[in-house]
């Protein structure tokens, strides 16, 4: 991998742009010096597709000066703007720095509007049609891609809209979601649990805790096999929000439900991160976000 990222390649890239730009006015130099010998009218003797004939008439002066200003052009352009390699140029400028002043520009226009959200409790956001406006375009454009445009989330990820929180669901825990990001792992529990029929019946045992379909007999083979489970989950199998494990008694199954997808879990355990958009958004944005996705489990006025 160094070898990609060493001063070589700099260099490298540098040399031929370079080269390329130095060959271009050499070879403009040859045309303009190089003699032809050519006939009586004026042709250099090559014909082609019988009586297509090559004259030898000088470049038009139009285009030799827009050669030529193409090359100075360049070498102009090299030495202002990072061009060749590493050098950064002459002003300095760099797509991060032009993308960094676009931001500033754009949030110190939209810092007024902002301002007086500041100022608000989540749940008067939540009341706020401006606000909620302003949260719903903030949410498409960065949650929308996992939650979907609906924030009824799909497999593996969650659902905001039905009040089951892996983290909790008041108003700044999930701006502090928001803000930093989660990060969930169950890992693969098979070998703490037994062998296969072990697994299988503790599959059986989860599925009673929330009521659904299950084999009664293996569920009850299953039980003593939970304490493997219940360091996360719970006894009692509610699950605990401090560390994001999901409660295994309800209705709602974040990885797909049934006794294959409860094996699977237990077998390979997951994985699920939430990453921290602080980088991309401000602490006002985030407040009036964090308002918005309380909003879908949470009615304007509630209390927090």
């Amino acid at each position: 991998m160094s070898d990609f990222t060493s001063d070589f390649w700099s260099y490298y890239v540098a040399g031929l742009t370079l080269i390329s730009i130095i060959a271009c006015a050499v070879l403009l130099w040859i045309s303009g010096t190089t003699k032809v010998k050519s006939a009586a009218d004026n042709t250099t003797g090559h014909v082609w597709d019988e009586d297509l004939r090559e004259m030898n008439n000088p470049l038009p002066r139009w285009w030799v000066y827009l050669f030529i200003i193409t090359v100075v052009f360049a070498l102009l352009y090299g030495v202002l703007y990072p061009t060749f390699g590493k050098y950064q140029g002459a002003l300095g400028w760099s797509s991060q720095g032009q993308h960094e002043a676009e931001v500033a520009k754009v949030e110190a226009a939209i810092a007024p509007i902002y301002a007086r959200f500041d100022s608000m409790a989540p749940q008067q956001l939540a009341g706020d049609p401006t606000a909620m406006a302003v949260g719903e375009r903030l949410f498409m454009n960065n949650c929308a891609q996992c939650h979907g445009s609906d924030a009824r989330g799909a497999r593996s990820f969650p659902n905001l809209t039905d009040g089951d929180w892996l983290w909790g669901g008041a108003a700044d825990v999930i701006k502090t979601t928001i803000t930093e990001g989660r990060t969930g792992v169950m890992p693969p529990m098979a070998a703490a649990v037994g062998n296969a029929e072990d697994v299988r019946n503790l599959a059986n045992y989860v599925l009673s805790l929330s009521g659904s379909p299950h084999d009664p007999i293996k569920a009850s083979l299953g039980k003593s096999h939970f304490g493997a489970c219940a360091a996360c989950h719970g006894m009692d199998g509610k699950g605990g929000q401090a560390m994001g494990a999901p409660n295994l008694t309800d209705a709602t199954w974040l990885h797909g439900w049934g006794e294959d997808a409860i094996v699977r879990a237990v077998n390979n355990g997951f994985t699920n991160q939430m990453p921290a958009q602080s980088a991309k958004l401000t602490a006002s944005q985030i407040h009036v976000l964090a308002a918005y996705v309380w909003g879908f489990s949470n009615k304007p006025g509630a209390a927090n």
